[in-house]
């Protein structure tokens, strides 16, 4: 996670004018990533409501493949990092 000062002085109020949290800018950075800004809300919430070190393992897991649907094996990967979180505090 990035401070809040390395946050604001990287904040550019013409460029970035929607984006003032950190899990905004990582949502933002999956979006790129996974060439699907069109959906930039879904990545948004998705880095809100999860660990970034869960989503960060996701996106190095799709990098990795040479899969023509990443959005799917994002999202599959996701699923199965969260099943077996709850096996594990079984």
């Amino acid at each position: 996670m990035q401070s809040v000062g390395k946050i604001l002085k990287n904040f550019n109020p013409t460029q970035d004018k929607y984006i003032s949290r950190d899990f905004q800018a990582f949502g933002i950075h999956l979006a790129e990533e996974m060439d699907d800004y069109k959906h930039r809300a879904m990545w948004i919430k998705l880095a809100k409501t999860n660990h970034r070190s869960v989503l960060e393992a996701c996106l190095s897991f799709v990098k990795d493949s040479t899969a023509d649907n990443k959005i799917g094996l994002f999202l599959w990967k996701l699923k199965q990092l969260k099943i077996q979180a709850k096996q594990k505090e079984k």
